[in-house]
């Protein structure tokens, strides 16, 4: 049974080798790319002649399906160029492969936050389904928060070893990424037919707080943890009110000033 490892990324220079220098051991490499204008796509070439470019961006579920189409393997590891695959996962992995048992496979992810490791509020082990059988298991095509699906029914197991998350550079970097995320969930339920409010924002923030805080014990993570439940709380306030914005707010008159 042999393995494919595949990302979907864009302007990652700064991350890929890294990433990809844990994952040599894999019998492919598929690499697609959404248009980068750094050394993305130089650094990808060095590990594998399986690099394309799609600019297209149709959301992360399709950029996902058409990096899926590219794999010959039998088996798909899906991975981030921000991801790294700690030693004892790899052992993991090429066990479940070898097996050859159909299934899903999840991978405890440990996250690297603002100067230390993650391992409360909620962040760990935050298991993410990852590996699985070509062909039967896939992703669906939502514009962000895309997720795995299982049509067959295939059993879902846990594999051991850490998926290292080093998610945000700085804080301007969370910032950009949490608006990204926000304005793409507000667009995708407003062409649901959602509707949003302040009011929802405020009470799924403060819900966010409490949950991440002291409910997960987010202050066993330090000055850290307060500070991931005070962006997370903003953050998905923020997304609520984009809603809110597009769906409950007139737009502008045609004889505003300036007009």
């Amino acid at each position: 049974m042999s393995l494919a490892v595949v990302l979907i990324v864009k302007n990652e220079a700064d991350h890929l080798r890294a990433c990809l220098e844990t994952l040599r051991w894999a019998d492919e490499i598929v690499v697609l790319d959404a248009g980068s204008v750094d050394t993305t796509c130089d650094i990808a070439r060095e590990f594998t002649g399986k690099v394309m470019v799609n600019a297209d961006w149709q959301g992360f579920g399709v950029q996902r399906q058409r990096a899926e189409a590219m794999v010959e393997s039998d088996w798909i590891l899906m991975v981030d160029a921000d991801e790294r695959v700690t030693p004892e996962l790899r052992d993991s992995i090429q066990a479940a492969v070898a097996q050859g048992e159909p299934a899903i496979h999840t991978l405890p992810r440990l996250s690297w936050c603002f100067g230390d490791f993650i391992r409360h509020s909620g962040w760990y082990p935050d298991r993410v389904a990852r590996l699985y059988p070509r062909g039967k298991a896939g992703y669906d095509d939502a514009l962000v928060h895309e997720k795995l699906q299982n049509p067959g029914g295939l059993p879902v197991k846990a594999l051991e070893g850490d998926l290292l998350h080093y998610t945000y550079r700085d804080l301007r970097h969370y910032l950009e990424k949490s608006a990204h995320y926000a304005q793409a969930w507000a667009e995708q339920r407003a062409a649901r037919g959602k509707q949003g409010s302040l009011s929802a924002g405020l009470v799924h923030g403060l819900g966010c707080f409490l949950r991440m805080y002291l409910l997960r014990a987010g202050f066993l993570d330090g000055r850290q943890g307060l500070l991931l439940a005070l962006l997370s709380a903003h953050s998905t306030f923020a997304k609520y009110a984009d809603l809110w914005i597009r769906t409950r707010t007139p737009p502008p008159p045609d004889d505003a000033p300036g007009h």
